[in-house]
């Protein structure tokens, strides 16, 4: 068992982290990939980044408050997966409004990895009061959040996943891949589907069909999504 040193306020510092590594994959994007930057202004017009911001923090705040509302403490809650499923929501609805066709989350794709990747450490840190830590294990690499039970520290293991995806993406794009270039973004929607889908099972929240709780749902529909718009297959390149 690994004994973690933990603080609530090292969930802010993990976000402070996130929004920075954010910042500086937003900026590698705009400098290298330039074209697709550029793809997203003519599509696009200020109301779109309002909807996205709104919808991402509607989102964010309905689900994990349903989640956490559940336990025997219920309190308000956010998290990044809400976020992001009502960001898509969002801009979809926007999209659909507008008459814009395509994708237009590409440039998004490394700046949300990142974020993800820091910002499930400051979670991890966070301890037990941030609600995300997982079930008991006998794994010897168990974390001890400081009630002396060891864990499944399914914030690295997310964290991990999705340097994996950043990893094999990154180098797809820069070889400028199809699957890359044309559906980056719903390949990270379905990557990150799947991936957090498995790890809620390692996660003591409430069960609301069978053995799937709120987050289990949520990853279903973005699979869903991720998957219809592959099989559609008309994005355009330019705005990967």
């Amino acid at each position: 068992m690994i004994h973690i040193p933990t603080s609530p306020s090292f969930h802010y510092l993990g976000d402070l982290s996130a929004w920075l590594i954010a910042f500086l994959g937003a900026r590698w994007v705009y400098r290298q990939r330039r074209a697709s930057v550029e793809t997203l202004a003519r599509q696009t017009a200020p109301d779109y980044f309002i909807s996205l911001a709104l919808g991402g923090a509607a989102g964010a705040w309905l689900l994990g408050s349903i989640n956490t509302l559940q336990d025997a403490r219920p309190v308000l809650s956010h998290s990044v997966a809400g976020a992001l499923a009502g960001a898509i929501v969002a801009v979809e609805v926007w999209k659909w409004v507008r008459g814009v066709r395509g994708s237009t989350g590409g440039p998004f794709v490394i700046p949300l990895t990142l974020g993800i990747m820091v910002g499930r450490w400051g979670c991890l840190f966070a301890g037990l009061p941030d609600h995300t830590y997982g079930i008991p294990t006998s794994l010897p690499w168990g974390v001890d959040l400081g009630d002396g039970i060891a864990r499944h520290p399914v914030q690295i293991y997310e964290s991990l996943a999705m340097l994996a995806f950043l990893l094999v993406y990154w180098r797809a794009l820069t070889r400028e891949r199809q699957w890359a270039t044309r559906h980056g973004f719903h390949a990270f929607v379905l990557f990150y589907a799947v991936q957090r889908f498995a790890w809620e099972f390692f996660k003591p929240y409430p069960k609301i069909v069978g053995p799937l709780n709120v987050f289990n749902l949520a990853m279903i529909g973005l699979i869903l999504y991720a998957l219809v718009w592959i099989a559609r297959g008309n994005d355009r390149p330019a705005a990967a």
